[in-house]
C-alpha cells in the first residue's frame, strides 16, 4: 500500500480553505487545514506533507515567513510549497519564487488548476 498523499492548506479565510480542501480531496489527497502560519508550522512538525498551499496575506506570520520556516525545518522529503494568493502581478510572482515558493497559484482556484498542480507531484 502506498503512503497517502498529504497536503496542508493554510489560509485565514475559511471559504478559501474549504474550496482548496474539496478540490484536493477529489484528486485523492488527504488534506489538513490551518488558519495561520503558526498552526501550519505545528502541523508540519507532526505530518510528512508533500504539498503546502500557503496564503500570503495572513495575520501573525506572513506566508513568506511561514515558507521560510517550513524550508528551514524541511525533512529528507522536500515540500512542494505553493503560494496560494490573490496577488497576481508578475513582480509579486517573481518575489514569491525568489523567497522559496515552488510556484504561485492565483485565487480564485479551479478544479483544473488543482489537477494540473498535483499531476506534477
Amino acid at each position: 500500500m502506498t503512503e497517502p498523499r498529504k497536503a496542508l492548506v493554510v489560509d485565514d479565510h475559511p471559504t478559501n480553505r474549504l474550496l482548496a480542501e474539496a478540490l484536493l480531496r477529489k484528486c485523492g489527497w488527504t488534506v489538513f487545514l490551518a488558519d495561520c502560519g503558526q498552526a501550519a508550522l505545528t502541523l508540519a512538525a507532526q505530518h510528512p506533507f508533500r504539498l503546502v498551499l500557503l496564503d500570503i496575506s495572513m495575520p501573525g506570520l506572513s506566508g513568506e515567513e511561514t515558507c521560510a520556516r517550513l524550508r528551514a525545518a524541511e525533512a529528507a522529503e522536500p515540500l512542494h510549497i505553493v503560494a496560494y494568493t490573490a496577488h497576481a502581478f508578475p513582480e509579486d510572482e517573481a518575489r514569491l519564487l525568489a523567497c522559496g515558493f515552488d510556484e504561485v497559484l492565483v485565487k480564485p482556484i479551479s478544479r483544473q488548476r488543482i489537477e494540473d498542480l498535483v499531476a506534477k507531484l
